[in-house]
């Protein structure tokens, strides 16, 4: 064999045995990194004393970011100029804080920076980190702890605020609404759980707030707010459960307008119900006028007649907390058309009112020219009820199961306040099987009367609703098959609904329990649930 040939022929060996070697497995670059970063020096060091400068370097041992910086960290207590803090949004090893604040002396500060801080190339977070110091010789080290609760609603809020306001000689109950807490933590989106840390020995005030705008300060017509009862003494080792509601908003009349022939739309806020609207304008003998509540905004509408030729009308709008005088510019408009709804469509239930509204005030309604038929095409005889404020006439009849209702109304049974009269209006709705529903009996042990019960939808919408005043039985016979949850309101002062708590006021939320029903409904099947309510 030539030495040419003795070469190739060892070559072609060699090679194969790489391919070969090379060919038992895939590289797969390693195992994933999910360590997060570490930190190698902090300058000065976590928890100094003695603070004097206006920056702080913290170096880690990879390449880092910063990420969703604004919520996440939480600056206690909060300062009146936020400090600069980079990077933000590029990789580096260290962040520097650069602040623009006088800090006040012998104060301890802590930056909790939440779940912002991840590593660069896999995203894993350094989580929960706390840079904590002094402007004095020593760290404050005492802590309030305890949890959130939503006063209404199954869950809380993610991102909730709780904060301690200082009770000093310059403590007064409407601090809130101007200035940011002494001491602030944040739920941020993970627990309902709080811990505020590194306060000073004293006595405050405990409130959290779901804060709209990140202020620290509670907007009525925003945020919710807690707090609690009293003032807390700190060092002490209970645990607070603060319940987080919406106030109902203190009333207030928007300037009204007119948006069509003579209507004028008065906007407000908070309750209508004790709002008074009265012309102060003259007006002549045959003058008079309709209010009306819009289905959807917060809206009241008054109508009047007959047309007047004047440029303005002058209106007072008063309240038991409010009175304003308002102008309203006038000038001829077309007037509303006459429009007719009806609810419900299709299905009806057995203890259901069939409703028509109509955009119009109605002035009057003859009953003769109206009927119900069922699927014989025999009379229904029927109640009527009429609600001037939401302009609703309800139709109450005796229904049967698996049965269809026509409802007929001849021309000229409905009058308008501008004397306009309906067409010929049909209807039609229909009861389901009786084996198409499921029923439920619930037992209330310990329950405190009158409540408001309710089973609700998954995102708390009301599907059914009893009020109770004394210990008995209750029972749903018609339920749409579907999974329920169960809400009990303890109507405290018996108006018959929920009534949130006040801050300025000091006073509570009415109580609200939740439950979970035991088994989902289903068509043609019933069972009992035994609710125990515990002593609050």
């Amino acid at each position: 064999m030539s030495k040419t040939l003795s070469n190739f022929i060892f070559i072609a060996l060699i090679s194969l045995i790489f391919i070969n070697c090379a060919n038992r497995g895939t590289p797969s670059g390693g195992p994933k990194d999910d360590t997060p970063p570490s930190i190698e020096k902090s300058t000065p060091e976590n928890f100094s004393t003695n603070f004097k400068g206006n920056e702080i370097k913290i170096v880690f041992d990879e390449y880092i970011k910063i990420k969703d910086l604004q919520k996440q960290l939480i600056i206690s207590p909060p300062m009146t100029y936020q400090p600069d803090i980079t990077p933000l949004g590029n990789a580096s090893k260290e962040i520097k804080i650069r602040i623009n604040d006088t800090l006040p002396p012998n104060t301890t500060y802590a930056f909790n920076f939440g779940n912002s801080i991840t590593d660069n190339n896999e995203g894993n977070p350094f989580p929960y980190y706390r840079y904590v110091f002094s402007t004095g010789d020593y760290i404050d080290s005492l802590t309030v702890k305890g949890q959130i609760v939503d006063a209404f609603k199954r869950e809380p809020e993610t991102f909730v605020s709780v904060g301690l306001y200082e009770v000093d000689s310059t403590f007064n109950d409407s601090i809130v609404y101007k200035e940011a807490p002494k001491y602030i933590t944040n739920t941020l989106d993970s627990v309902t759980t709080f811990s505020i840390e590194n306060i000073k020995a004293g006595k405050y005030m405990l409130i959290a707030l779901k804060d709209a705008n990140n202020d620290n300060k509670f907007q009525q017509k925003t945020d919710q707010i807690a707090f609690h009862e009293n003032f807390i003494e700190v060092p002490n080792d209970s645990l607070y459960t603060l319940k987080l509601f919406s106030e109902q908003l203190d009333f207030k009349a928007a300037r009204p307008r007119l948006i069509a022939g003579e209507k004028i739309a008065f906007g407000y806020e908070g309750d209508y119900k004790d709002m008074k609207i009265k012309i102060t304008s003259e007006t002549p003998e045959d003058f008079s006028h309709r209010i009306s509540k819009d289905e959807k905004t917060d809206t009241l509408y008054y109508w009047y007649k007959p047309r007047l030729e004047v440029d303005s009308l002058l209106f007072n709008v008063s309240h038991p907390t409010f009175e304003k005088d308002f102008t309203v510019r006038i000038s001829e408009q077309k007037r509303d058309s006459l429009i007719f709804k009806a609810q419900p469509t299709g299905n009806i239930g057995y203890e259901d009112a069939f409703k028509i509204f109509a955009n119009i005030p109605f002035t009057d309604f003859d009953a003769s020219k109206m009927r119900i038929l069922d699927r014989d095409s025999t009379n229904v005889d029927f109640t009527t009820q009429y609600d001037s404020i939401t302009n609703t006439y309800n139709f109450d009849f005796n229904k049967t199961e698996d049965n269809n209702y026509n409802i007929q109304i001849l021309p000229e049974a409905f009058t308008d306040f501008f004397d306009n009269r309906n067409d010929t209006l049909n209807y039609a709705v229909k009861t389901k099987k009786a084996s198409d529903f499921g029923s439920v009996r619930f037992t209330l042990a310990n329950a405190k009367y009158p409540i408001i019960f309710q089973l609700t939808n998954a995102n708390g919408e009301v599907k059914y609703e009893k009020y109770v005043t004394k210990p008995e039985p209750l029972d749903f016979l018609t339920l749409d098959s579907g999974k329920y949850f169960i809400r009990v309101i303890f109507d405290t002062n018996g108006n018959g609904k929920y009534d949130p708590g006040n801050y300025l006021k000091k006073i509570q939320p009415e109580r609200v329990s939740h439950f979970e029903m035991d088994d989902e409904v289903r068509s043609d099947w019933s069972f009992v649930q035994t609710l125990n309510f515990i002593e609050e």
